[in-house]
């Protein structure tokens, strides 16, 4: 009995046999017993990303689209609500200017302690098994931190916080491993989307909730959304190339045949290749294992730095100025009435949530501006240049103007900046392969987290007395990773999802 694949007058392909013993040697359709024992008698070979590209785009990734985007709307709101609790806590329990800005920093320092941890255990365990006990975390501990009786208690439970949220970027590695490379960039860029409407949600919901039930509601009120993840996560698939890399062929081909019947698309004919299985996995020497890729990590590294850094930066500079006025409100010298009227007393009221909300907004038509870029200059070229026209707007805050102008050029800024992250979450996971892709996110997720501990002291200590300084780094820092993103020696764009590198 020999099988081929044969071609119709219309053009399209089927699968025959010829039995050899019979007299006239007439092809009929094969009928195998099942799919499997289809695949079996195949004698082709198919990896995780040609099936991926195969079954292409459909209903599987919109779905997965909006439960990851769900989750990163979430995520938002416990970042962004950093910003909006500090102020109020600085008066209601009589804070000085480092003690505010540490409420931000110890978020930080628990997401520092744990990305590399998550990526570790993504690596090891699941995609799916890290991001669901990650995400719990942050809410547990997040409704938790509505009852801190204390500024200490909410200093230790605001950590603990930070040390969930540190897992929640690995929704990016399992989403990303399900995307076709075409629609790859654009995709993961437009989930960020629900990044902007988590922060604006956020700042919208402080409106509401602040002037009538306190930051205490808002706490509790911000961590549901996280729960509502946790609950749809029953739906989510763990990723089909964490199964092949880990050794789990046949739980690789049931995950990739379920992407397959909810696109209504066929599978691949054949076998999944076994992809050998690294002893290194989820070691660190994975992100150095060539020369080219430990250039790579290193720049990677000072680029997500200087992302979180920045970011977070504006977010948190944006309220300090609001609140003081413009840049020009503190005396050169930093003495004199100006410093006192900063350190006075002055929680945040309408007129100031609706300036934040405004340069929130910043981050949709940002994210958009990636979403064309990305696409048409490449990964490298759009991050660059989003850098250098961050560095240009943070710069031209040094001029004394108007609060309407002040807004204008902070809403650029963080739109900017906000685009140049999103290009960063596209690039690290298209660049590492499977066995280091959730570790490569990781780390780079620990090396941000650290740019965002320092952030805090820049945007609420020292713009207290230069704020032109403070704007300098930032400016500063944004020239360098420009510099650093055209340096990195391999562009991502249209190119596969390496399960290895040799």
């Amino acid at each position: 009995m020999v099988r081929f694949v044969s071609k119709s007058g219309d053009g399209s392909e089927k699968l025959e046999e010829v039995d050899l013993h019979s007299a006239d040697h007439k092809p009929r359709p094969y009928v195998p017993e099942s799919e499997d024992v289809a695949r079996d008698e195949c004698e082709d070979e198919f990896t995780v990303e040609q099936a991926v590209e195969a079954i292409g785009f459909g209903r599987f990734q919109i779905k997965l689209s909006l439960l990851t985007g769900f989750c990163w709307m979430a995520d938002a709101m416990e970042m962004m609500i950093l910003s909006i609790i500090g102020p109020e806590l600085k008066c209601r329990w009589q804070l000085s200017l480092f003690q505010e800005a540490s409420i931000t920093t110890v978020v930080f320092i628990g997401m520092f302690a744990s990305s590399t941890m998550w990526g570790k255990i993504c690596d090891k365990f699941g995609r799916r098994v890290g991001l669901i006990l990650a995400s719990f975390l942050v809410f547990y501990f997040g409704v938790l931190s509505g009852f801190a009786p204390n500024y200490v208690w909410l200093l230790i439970i605001r950590f603990l916080v930070g040390f969930g949220i540190g897992g929640v970027p690995q929704s990016v590695t399992l989403y990303a491993e399900y995307l076709p490379s075409k629609v790859r960039g654009i995709c993961v860029v437009f989930i960020e989307i629900f990044w902007a409407i988590g922060a604006i949600f956020e700042v919208a919901l402080a409106l509401v909730i602040m002037p009538i039930l306190g930051w205490r509601y808002l706490l509790v009120f911000s961590s549901l959304p996280v729960l509502v993840f946790v609950v749809l996560c029953k739906w989510l698939p763990e990723s089909a190339r964490y199964y092949i890399t880990s050794g789990q062929q046949q739980e690789a081909h049931d995950a990739l045949k379920k992407v397959a019947l909810d696109n209504n698309k066929p599978m691949p004919l054949g076998k999944l290749k076994q992809e050998t299985v690294s002893s290194t996995r989820g070691s660190y020497a994975e992100l150095f294992r060539t020369r080219e890729l430990a250039i790579v990590t290193i720049l990677l590294l000072f680029i997500w730095f200087v992302n979180a850094f920045s970011y977070y930066g504006v977010v948190l500079i944006s309220t300090e100025l609001f609140a003081v006025g413009n840049t020009c409100s503190v005396a050169s010298d930093g003495r004199g009435s100006e410093l006192e009227c900063h350190d006075a007393c002055k929680v945040l009221d309408s007129s100031d949530y609706w300036s934040l909300l405004l340069t929130t907004l910043a981050e949709v038509p940002g994210l958009f501006l990636t979403l064309f870029l990305i696409e048409f200059l490449g990964r490298k070229k759009t991050m660059a240049l989003e850098f250098l026209l961050f560095s240009v707007f943070t710069f031209l805050l040094f001029i004394c103007s108007s609060r309407a102008v002040m807004i204008m050029f902070l809403f650029a800024a963080r739109g900017l900046i906000s685009g140049a992250f999103q290009a960063a979450y596209v690039y690290t996971p298209e660049v590492y392969p499977t066995a280091s892709r959730a570790l490569g996110l990781g780390c780079c997720s620990g090396m941000a987290r650290i740019g965002a501990i320092i952030t805090p002291f820049v945007a609420q200590v020292m713009v207290a007395t230069s704020p032109r300084m403070a704007l300098g780094i930032y400016a500063m820092t944004g020239l360098l990773a420009a510099v650093a993103c055209m340096l990195l020696p391999i562009e991502t764009k249209g190119r596969e999802m390496l399960s290895s590198v040799h």
